[in-house]
């Protein structure tokens, strides 16, 4: 079965997708997978600039989220299309989009929002689509994240080593597995990802940047320990698992109140963006510590932050008894991974079978996620 999975983070810089051919073997949990293609597609500037004003309570309103539900439909729908003939293929062979959405809100064990209209990529490509996954888990009790911990229990539980999957989009989480252990997996959010240092480093060029391209600003600057220890008094790092976050919380909002007090102390601007950068390293390894039972042998990275290799050489610092790569050294591109994800949540979804990880996001028992949207190809598929 082909599927395409499409990931939009938090970071609102574009839609991830990937193509994945997936088998399911006789007598084996794990189904065999091949991926076929990887696309990274930025989001126009005015569409990205209305996700931004979206996720904002002060800005939000619900004329403009239900317009950007049918917009992003339609990018997303583009985006698969795109993405299918790139890989050398036609619509018709595709059996299904798993589409994980724009998240615009996220109240931690009560309701999440992730817009993207599944009925118009429905219609525009004739596939069948898999959408609003975190909801179910939602109603099961759980937090509606990281859902990405089935995925990595599933295939990179390793016999003698234990892991940490470490990804690295707009929000910082975690996936912890045991050697040899998939069912004693543990996953949340430690803190922040890229969305700080993306702010900050927004500021510091006064909007000729959007992010700390391969951390070059962080490189130039130095770490401020003072607001280091103001950003790391944040209560959220001091909250147990299962946890999540989002823009709510470290948002554009927090990133203004920030600079103005690193501003207010004269410090920099590139000293304040690796100031950031050093509070999304030291803010995992602190979670680490804190929440793990034991710390991990091998770090895998994988979002965006893989490709920054500042916040690569931060984070090792703080963890030096264990290997730290990146997803590409699996072959896997490192801004695939929950693309990759999403893809095999929406399989696990068309057998009928739970995807969530109850240790992880806190749900009551396992269940079944996210919605079905019928194609043309419903009944064949």
């Amino acid at each position: 079965m082909i599927v395409l999975g499409m990931m939009s983070g938090t970071s609102a810089d574009g839609i991830e997708t990937v193509v994945v051919e997936l088998e399911q073997m006789a007598g084996r949990a794990m189904p065999q997978w091949q991926l076929l293609y990887h696309a990274s597609i930025p989001f126009a500037d005015a569409l990205r600039e209305e996700i931004l004003a979206c996720v904002r309570a002060d800005t939000g309103t619900v004329d403009r989220l239900c317009a950007l539900n049918f917009d992003l439909g339609a990018a997303y729908a583009d985006a698969a299309l795109q993405t299918i003939r790139a890989a050398g293929l036609e619509p018709s062979q595709v059996a299904l989009v798993g589409n994980h959405g724009q998240t615009v809100w996220h109240i931690p064990g009560h309701s999440t929002l992730q817009i993207g209209s599944p009925a118009v990529i429905a219609e525009r490509t004739g596939i069948t689509t898999i959408s609003n996954f975190r909801a179910r888990d939602i109603a099961a009790g759980g937090h509606g994240a990281p859902m990405v911990a089935f995925f990595d229990a599933l295939f990179f539980t390793d016999a003698t080593k234990t892991r940490a999957l470490q990804n690295i989009g707009g929000i910082a989480n975690v996936t912890y597995l045991p050697a040899h252990a998939p069912h004693n997996a543990l996953a949340f959010d430690s803190g922040p990802g890229n969305l700080l240092m993306d702010d900050a480093a927004q500021r510091a060029t006064r909007g000729a940047q959007t992010y700390d391209q391969d951390g070059a600003i962080a490189a130039r600057g130095r770490v401020n320990e003072n607001l280091l220890a103001e950003l790391m008094q944040h209560p959220f790092l001091r909250q147990r698992p299962p946890k999540t976050t989002g823009r709510e919380i470290f948002g554009a909002p927090y990133g203004a109140q920030m600079w103005q007090w690193a501003t207010a102390q004269q410090i920099a601007p590139d000293d304040i963006v690796a100031t950031m950068t050093r509070f999304t390293a030291k803010s995992i390894a602190d979670a680490y510590r804190a929440f793990l039972p034991t710390l991990p042998q091998e770090i895998i990275v994988s979002g965006g932050g893989a490709k920054n290799p500042t916040l690569l050489q931060m984070l090792a610092a703080e963890i030096p008894t264990a290997r730290l790569c990146t997803m590409d050294e699996f072959n896997i591109p490192a801004q695939s991974k929950e693309a990759l994800a999403f893809a095999v949540l929406a399989y696990e979804t068309w057998h009928g079978r739970a995807a969530n990880v109850p240790a992880a996001t806190g749900a009551r028992h396992p269940v079944v996620l996210g919605d079905i949207t019928p194609g043309k190809n419903w009944r064949a598929a």
